[in-house]
C-alpha cells in the first residue's frame, strides 16, 4: 500500500485515463473492533463498483472485464493489519494502486476519467508528513513521519551504511583515549553523501525536515551539507540504529513543540486578518473563495467534517446520505486551496471556536 504523497506521484494521478477511472475510497479502522469488519466493508465496496461497471452501457466488455481484474488485484494487496483511517483504491485500464490514509473519507465509488484525490490530498495534509534524518558515523537512517508515529524509509537509498574501522587501539589501551569518528575525512564524505540523498528525497517530496544525532554528527553536517540549514536539530545520538517506537518517543516532544508555535502563529494570522477585513468563515463563503483563488491561508479543525448539497452557486448543510449531498466539501476546499497555492493548516479542534471548525485569510 501507499502512503507517501509527492507532488509528481499527485500529477500522474490526476492525467486524465482511458474510462472508467475507477475510485473506490472506505473508511478503515486502527483497533478492535471495529477494524474487524473493515474487510467485508472493503469486499462490499469493490463489489460495488464492479457493479456499476457491469451497469454502464458505456464501459465495454473487454474493458469491464480488464478493470474488474485490477480492482481484485488491488484488494489482494490491502494489509488491514496496518490500516489507518480511510483506504483509496484507484484502477483503471492497464494500472491499479492502493493508498492508505491517515484521514477518515466517506464511503464512495466514482467511474470517472480521472482518479479522485481529494481526499488523498486532505489526508496527507492533516498528517502534516515530516522527515526524520538520523545520523551515526556508520549509518544514516530516513524515517517517514506523521501525527502520531514514524517508519523507516527507504527513499532515496536510504539507510546509508558504511564499515568503521577500529581506529587505533594502541592509542586507546595506552592512553583510554578514542578519536571522534566524526573527526575522520571517511566520516565527512559519508555525511556528504547522506546529505546529498536527503537533498534529492526532499526535492521531490519536500516536507518538513528533523536531523537526530550526537551533537559533533550535527555539527559535521552543517559543516558538509546544506540539508541541515532548514531542519530541526534534536542532539541525540543511537537512533540512526534505533526503532521506530525509539525514534518516535526522541522526536515527538519537539514535533508537538513545533505543532504548538504552528497553532499559535495560524490563530494571530486570523486575529489580524479580522481587523483587516480579509478573515473568511462558514463552508458555503470559503468553498467560493477557494474556487476564486482568494484563500491565502487556510485553518481546518483536524476532525471537522460537513455534510452539504448544492444549492444554486451556494452550499446548504444536508443529512448525511441525501440526494446530491457531499460528504467531503472539506476536502476538497483544502484540495482547491493548494491548487491555488494557499497555505493549509491543520490545528487541533477547538482551536478556532466560533468560526466553526474552518475558516481562512483573504488574499484580497
Amino acid at each position: 500500500m501507499e502512503s507517501v504523497l509527492s507532488p509528481a506521484t499527485l500529477a500522474e494521478l490526476r492525467r486524465p485515463r482511458p474510462y472508467p477511472a475507477v475510485s473506490v475510497l472506505t473508511p478503515t479502522h486502527r483497533r478492535d473492533p471495529y477494524n474487524t469488519q473493515d474487510q467485508v466493508r472493503l469486499r462490499n465496496m469493490v463489489a460495488e463498483a464492479k457493479r456499476q461497471l457491469e451497469a454502464d452501457p458505456a464501459v465495454t466488455r473487454e474493458r469491464r472485464t480488464e478493470v474488474a481484474g485490477h480492482l481484485d488485484r488491488a484488494l489482494s494487496e490491502v494489509d488491514l493489519t496496518h490500516a489507518e483511517d480511510g483506504l483509496a483504491i484507484f484502477a483503471a485500464p492497464g494500472e491499479h494502486q492502493v493508498w492508505s490514509l491517515a484521514r477518515p473519507v466517506p464511503e464512495r465509488v466514482v467511474l470517472s476519467d480521472t482518479f479522485l484525490t481529494r481526499n488523498l490530498v486532505s489526508a496527507q495534509t492533516a498528517g502534516r508528513p515530516i522527515w526524520v534524518l538520523s545520523l551515526a558515523a556508520d549509518r544514516a537512517t530516513l524515517w517517514n513521519g506523521g501525527a502520531d508515529r514514524v517508519t523507516e524509509s527507504r527513499l532515496g537509498g536510504f539507510p546509508l551504511t558504511r564499515r568503521v574501522e577500529n581506529f587505533d587501539p594502541e592509542r586507546q589501551q595506552r592512553i583510554g583515549d578514542t578519536p571522534s569518528a566524526f573527526r575522520e575525512e571517511r566520516t565527512r564524505q559519508f555525511l556528504r553523501e547522506a546529505d546529498t540523498a536527503m537533498n534529492a528525497v526532499l526535492r521531490d517530496h519536500p516536507r518538513q525536515l528533523y536531523v537526530t544525532g550526537e551533537p559533533a554528527a550535527l555539527s559535521l553536517l552543517d559543516e558538509v551539507g546544506s540539508t541541515a540549514r532548514g531542519a530541526v536539530h534534536i542532539p541525540h545520538g543511537g537512533l540512526a540504529h534505533g526503532t521506530p517506537e525509539v525514534v518516535w518517543q526522541a522526536v515527538r516532544p519537539v514535533v508537538e513543540a513545533e505543532a504548538r508555535r504552528s497553532t499559535d502563529a495560524v490563530t494571530h494570522a486570523l486575529e489580524t486578518a479580522r481587523g483587516r477585513r480579509e478573515f473568511a468563515a462558514g463552508v458555503d463563503e470559503l468553498w467560493q473563495s477557494a474556487r476564486d483563488g482568494r484563500i491565502r491561508l487556510l485553518a481546518v479543525e483536524e476532525n471537522y467534517r460537513v455534510t452539504v448539497r448544492t444549492a444554486g452557486d451556494h452550499l446548504i448543510l444536508a443529512e448525511s446520505g441525501d440526494l446530491d449531498s457531499r460528504e467531503d466539501i472539506v476536502d476538497e476546499i483544502v484540495e482547491q486551496c493548494l491548487e491555488t497555492g494557499a497555505d493549509v493548516r491543520f490545528v487541533p479542534d477547538g482551536t478556532l471556536g466560533e468560526a466553526d471548525g474552518m475558516a481562512g485569510v483573504l488574499r484580497y
